[in-house]
């Protein structure tokens, strides 16, 4: 039984250790009230922190109305870089859409968050 324990505790300190070789500087952006019709977009900023120079594998949103975007370059240690993400706010209401980010050295996606209030524009 103290070996399950021990093997959970190594496995989840070593997944937090590969977890802070990225850094984003925010990894959630509220929109607020944003026009039906009129896409919005966000640019993530995120720092390698690793001792390589790292390279986003995918980047895959969970809907077809957000779209990432990034450079598909290595980024270089103590570099930093950009993922952008588009909403295009067809549809009125709340919403809250996920991106996540796949580094080619780690196991474990990063995940980035986007949300607001898409409103009908009054004629």
């Amino acid at each position: 039984m103290k070996s399950i324990f021990l093997s959970l505790f190594l496995f989840a300190g070593l997944t937090a250790f590969a977890q802070n070789d990225i850094k984003f500087n925010k990894t959630t952006h509220q929109f607020g009230k944003i026009k039906k019709g009129v896409p919005a977009t966000f640019v993530f900023t995120y720092t390698n922190n690793a001792a390589k120079p790292v390279v986003i594998e995918f980047a895959n949103a969970e809907c077809g109305c957000t779209k990432p975007v990034y450079d598909q370059a290595p980024t270089a240690k103590g570099k930093t870089s950009t993922l952008k993400v588009t909403y295009n706010a067809e549809a009125v209401g709340v919403f809250k859409k996920r991106v996540d980010v796949k580094f080619a050295h780690s196991n474990q996606p990063y995940i980035l968050t986007i949300e607001g209030e898409v409103v009908e524009v009054k004629k």
